[in-house]
């Protein structure tokens, strides 16, 4: 698993997939699929990127975290595609899940993309 670069912790995963939850059900917009995020972080309208650790094969995400790096979109890895897929409210499993608009949860993004950069900073 050589794209991961860096492991948040487990807490931390969860956190971001929850919320991935709750921006669709309070109406904000996510994109889901490796294709449609990637498309989200070339035109820089992604606001956080979350990537499963369990795509197989790795090279479907792997330009993903070199990516977000170039445009400077935050992204965190997460255990599950399945439950990446389960929170962006598909039946399939998903690779990758982009947050592109949080709605009225702008204020809670802001304090989760906190969060995962400061356990980035930790873990470098």
């Amino acid at each position: 698993m050589s794209y991961v670069d860096w492991q948040a912790p487990e807490p931390l995963m969860q956190e971001a997939v929850e919320f991935v939850r709750k921006v669709r059900e309070a109406g904000g917009f996510v994109r889901k699929g490796v294709n449609e995020v990637t498309k989200a972080v070339e035109r820089e309208q992604a606001k956080l990127v979350l990537i499963a650790m369990d795509v197989n094969p790795p090279e479907i995400v792997m330009h993903l975290p070199p990516l977000c790096k170039e445009k400077n979109i935050p992204y965190i890895f997460v255990k599950s595609k399945e439950e990446l897929g389960k929170a962006a409210g598909i039946k399939r499993p998903a690779s990758s899940v982009a947050i592109v608009d949080p709605g009225k949860l702008a204020r809670e993004l802001d304090a989760l993309i906190r969060k995962i950069n400061e356990a980035k900073l930790g873990k470098s």
